[in-house]
């Protein structure tokens, strides 16, 4: 931690409430939500009386585990608007998800949902110390994604003074930033590490700048990248939660005073762990799937999806809420490498440990006959370059994963710039050419 913040204040009353009144909400609106999908949504209905369950079979929360899954191909099967439960003419906007294969994933809202959204992103950017009055620069993307416009109204609800920036044009996202002094900037953690490179392209120091606050999410992140951006940047660096198939940013979201994992809007939202293998669920503390289903859309509601993001469900802190643990991976990001789970987070902490390198890095991994190979591409600082044994870094590198994590790689150190840079969120950090 580098900066301090104050403790957040003027909470509403529910972060603050007793588990046995955030019990009784969760069951009201779990009810709710389950008679909405199965009288207005032909895909739950029929999934519902396939399992041979109904809304009215739901007690206790423990009985939420009678009913089916929703997974992602359940979203594109039903492509575009087949998930919704009001007249499409009640729909007040469409995102859609950048799936990499097959179709996006539609999301929609009504007037409501959006305002339900404004309210618990305004929550979270309250929750990483935002006040009325700060300057929020947005630099997640706008358009169908959920990141842009999901910041925006969030910050405009939280009183704050927003400015549209989107992805791109990192040379101009340092001049704002200069010239407007915002307190606060909302992007992914990757596009972050640029912005910061771009500060020393100009001769400046980031640490120097009128950031207080970054609060990041869209991709899973370190504890080692949290460390190298606030040293780097001489801020508090925040997480935030959230996909769009059950909302978009603010799901859940970290409080600044604690930064112990994002607290999870428990009014909003039913988290669940499964195994990802069976699909059964796993007691609090325990790691695996994330599932979540939603207690108050109108648009879509979404019974049990799962995310495939693998953490475990904490114990609260900061607020009455439940927290969820940082993300350790996606079950379907994970890699079998030689009969061994990887995950790209497992070399980026290697990647981030040695000083001479940056935090961007690349796993590409194919395949020679029957055997995998693996290469890991990092790159020097321009501090470092100059001074820098590739040769040695390259060993270094190649000995922690093969000890760390159990995987012989070849580790290719490049130079300054030299590799690829994300202009608009998301970093591609694993490249498979494998056959399938």
């Amino acid at each position: 931690m580098t900066v301090k913040r104050p403790a957040p204040g003027d909470l509403e009353p529910i972060e603050t409430a007793s588990r046995d009144e955030i019990t009784a909400l969760q069951i009201q609106r779990l009810r709710a939500t389950l008679q909405r999908a199965y009288d207005n949504v032909p895909h739950y209905r029929k999934a519902f009386d396939a399992k041979g369950v109904h809304p009215d079979d739901l007690k206790s929360l423990g009985d939420l585990s009678k009913f089916p899954f929703t997974v992602k191909s359940d979203l594109r099967d039903n492509y575009p608007f087949g998930m919704f439960a009001v007249p499409r003419e009640k729909i007040a906007r469409i995102h859609a998800s950048s799936g990499t294969t097959g179709k996006p994933t539609v999301v929609g809202y009504t007037l409501k949902d959006i305002d339900t959204w404004a309210d618990l992103v305004a929550r979270s950017i309250r929750a990483a110390g935002g006040r009325p009055g700060d300057m929020v620069h947005v630099s997640y993307g706008y358009g169908l994604f959920t990141g842009g416009l999901g910041a925006h109204y969030g910050a405009e609800r939280a009183g704050c003074t927003v400015i549209p920036m989107s992805g791109g044009q990192t040379e101009k996202q340092v001049q704002l930033i200069q010239d407007f002094r915002p307190d606060i900037i909302m992007v992914t953690p990757s596009y972050m590490q640029v912005i910061i490179e771009q500060f020393e392209r100009q001769g400046l120091d980031a640490k120097d700048s009128s950031l207080k606050v970054g609060i990041f999410g869209a991709e899973p992140w370190t504890e080692a990248m949290r460390r190298d951006i606030e040293a780097k940047a001489g801020i508090d660096a925040v997480d935030i939660y959230g996909l769009s198939e059950v909302m978009g940013p603010g799901v859940a979201s970290e409080c600044v005073e604690s930064k112990d994992g994002p607290v999870i809007w428990e009014d909003h939202f039913y988290p669940e762990i499964i195994d990802p293998e069976s699909g059964e669920l796993k007691a609090d503390g325990e790691e695996g799937e994330l599932v979540f289903t939603s207690l108050s859309k109108e648009a879509m509601p979404i019974v049990r999806y799962r995310t495939r993001d693998l953490t475990r469900l904490l114990a609260p802190t900061s607020r009455s809420f439940r927290r969820m643990g940082k993300i350790v991976g996606r079950s379907d990001d994970m890699m079998i490498i030689r009969g061994v789970n990887v995950f790209p987070t497992q070399v980026e902490e290697i990647v981030l440990a040695h000083s001479a390198l940056t935090g961007l890095y690349q796993v590409r991994v194919s395949r020679e006959g029957l055997l995998d190979q693996v290469e890991v591409h990092c790159e020097l600082t321009p501090h470092e370059a100059a001074a820098a044994d590739r040769s040695a870094i390259s060993d270094w590198v190649q000995h922690r994963v093969k000890t760390l994590i159990g995987i012989s790689a070849r580790v290719v150190v490049h130079g300054p710039d030299e590799m690829e840079r994300t202009q608009t969120g998301k970093a591609r950090r694993v490249i498979d050419t494998r056959p399938r």
